[in-house]
């Protein structure tokens, strides 16, 4: 059973070395869609960027503000 296996491992080795080296076609990715992609963009001399405040950062905590108190409740132990 265990010959099987590997006999089976071996041919699945083959078969994705021969799919890398193009053996069934060249891989999707490497086709050039680049001229696709840039007649699909819709204007984009209209984009601009700009900076963010720290009011619309989500990730910048504010600095000497008020802690808030956790919400822990405590009680006392009975023995």
């Amino acid at each position: 059973m265990l010959r099987w296996l590997i006999a089976i491992l071996i041919l699945a080795n083959l078969l994705a070395f021969g799919a890398i080296r193009g053996l069934f076609g060249p891989a999707p990715l490497t086709t050039t869609n680049g001229h696709k992609q840039l007649n699909r963009q819709i204007h984009p001399e209209g984009l601009t960027v700009r900076p963010i405040k720290a009011s619309e950062s989500v990730d910048v905590p504010v600095v000497g503000g008020p802690v808030a108190d956790p919400a822990i409740q405590a009680s006392t132990l009975a023995q």
